[in-house]
């Protein structure tokens, strides 16, 4: 019982940022492509060594009286992309190139977590034709994160622990079930932006989380709703879609995974410790992703 306590109170006061090893079962990702081609391919990357933003988009230092780790990310899932002419385009009024369905299952619309895309890194995401890309010169993408899978290192009596995270942060997701690690959680609700289910030591804790941060260097020109997890980036050099492309352009979503997971370091040690003889222990102020940065090739 002293264990189930120590490891609950591990997620007991999360907040989180949004700032296939022994793999779960993962969805396909979705394919309207041209196997002809060209088509727009869309990938995931997980870089520790990317700039740690904040909610603007600015770097981020860890506070004083905090400590951070990077987590070893494992999946992503979204439930948009969209790309835009420049920094005054209002939130899904720019170029939607992909949009996972809806369902009403859980008693009000969700996004479904059964029909959204989760991969690991560099597995393709989707694919679509370029020829049904407006043609332009994009600046600017957005991606509606929804799902996050990871490890963390924590200390508990002594004892270096690993556990899994499985993550939900968009504003509500219709979910049946999901898999953490090895083992299998059964919903079959909606749940909210926060919604976390942890795995370590065979065990599974469920819980619910306060809130979310989200970096979006655009914040002042173009806004995103409170409860999303829109995370936003700028191409390092324009992405010109021109209707005429002969070959596959393929877009990779660079995510910062710098020192993403943040808490009150109580005893300065730099370890997480969920129960370190003071109650509530070391409590988690951040955790997920710290910055979008898109490249083409």
């Amino acid at each position: 019982m002293k264990k189930l306590l120590i490891l609950f109170a591990l997620f007991s006061t999360l907040i989180i940022s949004c700032d296939k090893d022994g793999a779960p079962a993962m969805q396909e990702p979705s394919f309207n492509g041209n196997n002809n081609g060209p088509n727009l391919i869309f990938k995931f990357n997980f870089d520790s060594t990317l700039a740690r933003l904040d909610n603007f988009g600015n770097p981020s230092t860890i506070p004083t009286g905090n400590a951070a780790q990077t987590p070893q990310f494992h999946l992503i899932g979204a439930h948009s992309i969209e790309f835009t002419l420049d920094s005054l385009t209002p939130l899904g009024t720019g170029e939607i190139l992909f949009a996972s369905p809806e369902t009403n299952a859980g008693g009000s619309p969700a996004a479904d977590f059964d029909q959204e895309p989760v991969v690991s890194e560099g597995a393709v995401f989707y694919t679509m034709p370029l020829a049904n890309v407006n043609p332009g010169i994009y600046k600017w993408a957005r991606v509606a994160l929804t799902y996050q899978n990871f490890d963390i290192s924590f200390l508990s009596s002594g004892n270096f622990l690993t556990g899994r995270l499985a993550s939900f942060v968009d504003d509500i997701t219709y979910i049946s079930s999901y898999t953490i690690n090895t083992q299998t959680v059964t919903v079959n609700a909606n749940k909210l932006q926060g919604y976390w289910g942890f795995e370590t030591l065979g065990l599974i804790f469920e819980g619910q989380a306060a809130g979310t941060t989200v970096p979006n260097p655009i914040s002042s020109t173009s806004p995103i709703p409170n409860n999303s997890c829109v995370v936003t980036g700028r191409f390092p050099t324009n992405l010109i879609v021109t209707g005429n492309e002969t070959t596959d352009i393929t877009v990779t979503f660079n995510v910062s995974t710098n020192n993403s997971f943040e808490w009150k370091d109580l005893n300065g040690d730099g370890f997480y410790e969920p129960s370190n003889g003071v109650n509530p222990g070391d409590t988690v102020v951040d955790m997920g992703l710290r910055g979008l940065f898109p490249a083409f090739q």
